[in-house]
């Protein structure tokens, strides 16, 4: 069944959050005029569907049969969705008045824009961007992601300094508009990710396409961040290393996929003795059994890369940083963006 009543459908995938829901989906009822709001509940085991029945009759429920992960989840759901934009929604964000009429106009005006994002701030930390998304996602030339506002574990005060539009290399899955169409010509998010890098995946899918992908600090909403996998969790960082180095292989052109891919390991290498040296050995483990992964299940990634059939240059792409922003964090000791 499809859903075609808006021109932007707002979905929200949902597991076990029926806190979240009863806490931030009044916000969006109330901040999205003229939108469908949709639920993709992937087989939630609490009682998240029954207080959507019982207290939001005009929200849409998509009940999938089992946990299919943020991905696949998301995938699943808007097959089922007709617009023209989708705005992919966690369900731990709370929305502001007009947060979404700025970004559908400037979608409306430039069909060379993929996806966009909003200003991600911190819900229980309002006064600071959020660690998921901030102010846009850039990555470094070794493809390690890393925020305008939030450099690692540093976040910024919202000062305004973000109050602009731009150009960025990512936008951040947490609320995520994009265009409908390319969003299914590009084959919607990676399935076997999961979660974690998904949709930085996908927009650098759209920019190796020769689409934009634009930050707008006229929008704004609150992330709470951390609502299904805490970043301290092994799991979270097995996803992030697992996908990062697949990341790297699948959209890489070939000039630059093997020196880039050699050095990334060392510094993955790298990153899990600093864990072994913190006391963090789960961690540890966990970065080395992501690159185990990714080795064994090679003949995949080289499907998923051919299918692709990466082009263009990386480096000279908007958003990338030309360096090592591993090395200038942690050795120079630069902690934001304009420092850099």
């Amino acid at each position: 069944m499809a859903y075609s009543t808006s021109r932007t459908a707002i979905v929200i995938l949902n597991w076990n959050g029926q806190r979240y829901l009863q806490q931030f989906l009044p916000s969006v009822l109330a901040n999205s005029p003229g939108c469908d709001i949709i639920v993709a509940d992937n087989a939630s085991s609490d009682d998240s569907i029954v207080y959507l029945e019982q207290h939001f009759s005009q929200v849409r429920i998509i009940r999938h049969t089992q946990n299919f992960g943020f991905c696949e989840g998301y995938n699943l759901a808007l097959q089922q969705v007709e617009a023209d934009y989708y705005v992919l929604l966690n369900s731990d964000v709370e929305v502001t008045p007009g947060w979404v009429e700025p970004i559908v106009a400037m979608l409306d005006a430039d069909q060379t824009i993929a996806a966009c994002q909003p200003k991600i701030n911190a819900q229980q930390h309002p006064a600071f961007l959020e660690h998921a998304g901030a102010a846009g996602g850039m990555i470094d030339t070794f493809g390690y992601p890393f925020c305008r506002g939030r450099l690692f574990e540093t976040v910024e005060e919202d000062r305004g300094q973000y109050n602009d539009v731009q150009e960025i290399f990512w936008a951040t899955g947490a609320c995520m508009f994009v265009r409908a169409k390319l969003y299914h010509e590009l084959g919607g998010l990676e399935p076997a990710f999961f979660a974690h890098m998904e949709e930085i995946d996908l927009c650098w899918r759209a920019k190796n396409a020769g689409y934009k992908i634009m930050y707008n600090g006229n929008s704004r909403v609150y992330h709470v961040g951390g609502g299904t996998l805490h970043k301290s969790n092994p799991r979270k960082t097995y996803l992030n290393f697992r996908n990062g180095l697949a990341l790297l292989y699948k959209n890489l052109p070939g000039s630059e996929l093997i020196p880039t891919i050699v050095l990334r390991i060392l510094m993955d290498w790298l990153a899990a003795f600093r864990m072994v040296i913190a006391g963090e050995t789960a961690d540890a483990r966990a970065v080395l059994d992501a690159h185990t992964d990714v080795l064994r299940n090679s003949s995949y990634w080289r499907k998923r890369r051919k299918a692709q059939q990466p082009k263009g240059n990386f480096a000279r792409m908007t958003g990338v940083y030309k360096g090592s922003i591993v090395w200038e964090y942690f050795i120079r000791q630069k902690r934001t963006v304009p420092e850099l």
